[in-house]
């Protein structure tokens, strides 16, 4: 897999996330999660029509694979 960070960049980041403590990384793996979530809401909303539930379910299929049943 091809990185926009360079090889120092990455040594640093790595160094960084040793550092941190369990609870700081799962905080910090929960605020990137709930982010990505976001972003991808934030583009579904661009949808002609979108409903709430739909945008729910649609999201679900996008992280998840699979759309539960109503």
């Amino acid at each position: 897999m091809q990185s926009d960070t360079s090889p120092e960049g990455a040594a640093i980041q790595r160094e960084i996330f040793r550092q941190m403590t369990t609870e700081e990384r799962l905080r910090l793996t929960l605020e990137m999660s709930e982010s990505l979530r976001n972003v991808a809401l934030a583009g579904l909303r661009r949808r002609p029509d979108p409903d709430e539930d739909g945008l729910r379910r649609e999201l679900l299929r996008l992280m998840y694979g699979f759309v539960p049943p109503r």
